[in-house]
């Protein structure tokens, strides 16, 4: 694998919290990687320490065999990132946006009158050009804080949580713009908090309090738990997962629509058992059907395991 992106055992403190534990993470050139996990699991300190703008209190980092510590003007140089909250101006109409952050990159006026429209098209914000950003649209703040990141033609793209509270079909577009970068080269490591997307990733990391605690492409990721998943239907599904979440064998149970989806350890318990468990409290019948997991089932059964050890 091409490491771009390389780690070996990032770790940062704030007095007696561990933020990031021991990361060990590597990202090949033109990867898409989801970095996923629950508010608090240590995904945006990872971020900020890839970028430079904090230092780690143990371990070492590389960006485009740069050290992060070292070596932190040439990994800002190499890269892009785009925080929460962008530092959009408000005030600013889009091109004037554009124009202050070509400025701050010191980018040429040839090069601006070719990059600029180009950005524009890819994104197809060009109607909204002098439009003041305060009176975009969510998605649209996104979309003009992705170009303004874009400017100085990063080979790598952070992106922290870039479609939180972005309307469905603007997270589909802003996706699509993803992907063409790729296509063009550039590598993209996005946090995210939706498991959605994090299926669109070529692989995804799973952080929990800190840890990896799962690396893989999201097809294998569903796949490779060795618990079975179920779904199972019943007459009281909040009952049931009362009676099942007091089980043996049984690692979680998570109500997903009208249904339970449960994953339970084949050597000490099975569908069978579990039934008659239900029916013995009288919440029965119960009809377990084998299933593969979503992501999200797969994300919330390894969270159980580690809140176990």
């Amino acid at each position: 694998m091409d490491g771009i992106i390389r780690t070996r055992d990032l770790t940062r403190r704030f007095d007696a919290l561990t933020a990031v534990d021991h990361l060990n993470l590597e990202i090949a050139r033109g990867e898409i990687f989801g970095l996923v996990g629950p508010d608090g699991a240590g995904k945006t300190t990872t971020l900020r320490m890839l970028c430079g703008l904090l230092d780690p209190s143990e371990g070492e980092a590389w960006i485009a065999g740069h050290n992060v510590v070292s070596d932190t003007q040439a990994v800002k140089d190499s890269i892009g990132y785009m925080a929460q909250r962008f530092g959009l101006y408000v005030d600013l109409t889009v091109d004037e946006n554009m124009e202050f952050y070509a400025d701050l990159f010191g980018i040429p006026a040839a090069e601006r009158q070719r990059l600029l429209p180009e950005l524009l098209r890819m994104t197809r914000m060009e109607p909204f050009r002098k439009r003041q950003a305060g009176k975009l649209s969510g998605g649209m703040k996104q979309k003009l804080g992705l170009m303004c990141t874009l400017l100085h033609r990063p080979e790598i793209l952070f992106l922290d949580e870039p479609s939180n509270g972005v309307d469905p079909v603007s997270r589909r577009d802003f996706w699509a713009i993803l992907y063409q970068l790729v296509k063009d080269g550039i590598t993209v490591l996005v946090t995210t908090a939706y498991l959605d997307e994090a299926e669109r990733c070529n692989r995804v990391g799973l952080m929990y309090r800190g840890r990896l605690i799962q690396c893989d492409a999201p097809e294998a990721a569903r796949h490779q738990i060795p618990e079975d998943c179920y779904q199972v239907e019943a007459r009281d599904p909040r009952a049931a997962r009362e009676v099942l979440l007091k089980s043996e064998g049984v690692l979680c149970v998570e109500p997903s629509g009208a249904t339970l989806h449960l994953f339970l350890n084949s050597a000490r318990t099975s569908p069978e058992e579990l039934g008659r468990q239900i029916e013995r409290e009288g919440h029965g019948p119960a009809v377990f059907q084998r299933i593969v997991p979503s992501l999200e089932d797969v994300f919330i059964a390894q969270v159980r395991k580690a809140e176990q050890k």
